[in-house]
């Protein structure tokens, strides 16, 4: 059975940081894109970022880059999202998201709550 486990959120003050976690299993990590997806209240879920296990290759929102840093430790099967200078605008609940590189098979974690401060 696949989890993805998210840890890391909180609230903050516009300008701090926070570090979201999320630790995988059940699946072969390696053929896996793993990122973050977000939805605040009124409005959709969006994509944030996500990175290739299988290559690397990074994508992140336009509005977070500069900010944000995902990365990957493969040894642990969790991926990290680093986010420095938070905005208000980036309250949401984050949640978790595994793509496989091969065929469309995908899964979500539960979600963690994001709350910045102005």
């Amino acid at each position: 059975e696949v989890h993805l486990v998210e840890s890391g959120g909180g609230s903050v003050q516009a300008g701090g940081s926070l570090r979201l976690s999320c630790a995988a299993s059940g699946l072969d990590f390696d053929e896996y894109a793993i990122g973050w997806f977000r939805e605040a209240p009124g409005k959709e879920r969006e994509g944030v970022s996500c990175i290739s296990n299988r290559d690397g290759v990074i994508y992140y929102k336009d509005s977070v880059k500069g900010r944000f840093t995902i990365s990957s430790d493969h040894a642990k099967h969790t991926v990290y999202l680093q986010m420095n200078s938070l905005k208000p605008e980036d309250t949401a609940v984050y949640y978790c998201h595994a793509q496989s590189s091969y065929t469309l098979r995908y899964y979500w974690g539960q979600g963690t709550q994001v709350t910045v401060s102005s």
